[in-house]
């Protein structure tokens, strides 16, 4: 395996374990609390991966691999997620989170990807062209920026509950 892609899975794959051990058997008060109205909760973020796992990333690498820029990539709807989520216990969630992830890294190890296929041009249907470098990394990144967001999101659950220490807690901001 290329080692750039050996690096990726290598954070890819601890995703579901980290968001299990986050989040698994949490009250609602800590997996349903959100930043405002139209901002995810720690429970949406994973049905936003789970979301991502079944239309972005392999569905995109493959569209790459087989048609390189001539097709541009099918949009991504960020809260595509939402009736997939609804009555489904946390537990669930994730445990379909870790199998889809495990299912995809599988595929991501199958592909033949060196130098020459991770320089691929895609199209993007709003940045334009991209690379299969670039689609691998930034799946990377998205699930450690959401990752971010989980921890950022429950924290300023207790904001206002540190009282004189918010100066020294980075993560609840200014």
């Amino acid at each position: 395996m290329h080692p750039f892609v050996a690096e990726a899975v290598a954070v890819l794959e601890r995703t579901p374990q980290t968001l299990r051990a986050w989040l698994d058997g949490l009250p609602e008060a800590w997996t349903e609390t959100r930043e405002g109205p139209d901002s995810f909760s720690p429970r949406d973020v994973v049905g936003h991966l789970i979301h991502g796992e079944d239309t972005d990333w392999i569905p995109r690498i493959r569209l790459i691999l087989a048609t390189r820029d001539s097709q541009p990539f099918e949009p991504f709807d960020r809260f595509g997620f939402r009736d997939r989520l609804r009555g489904k216990p946390l537990g669930e969630i994730l445990e379909e989170m870790a199998r889809k992830r495990a299912a995809n890294l599988e595929l991501l190890r199958g592909f033949t990807l060196g130098d020459a296929e991770l320089a691929l041009p895609g199209q993007h249907p709003a940045l334009g062209h991209v690379t299969l470098r670039q689609l691998v990394a930034t799946w990377v990144v998205h699930d450690l920026n959401h990752l971010g967001q989980i921890a950022r999101v429950m924290a300023r659950r207790h904001a206002e509950a540190v009282g004189p220490w918010r100066p020294y807690l980075g993560v609840l901001g200014p």
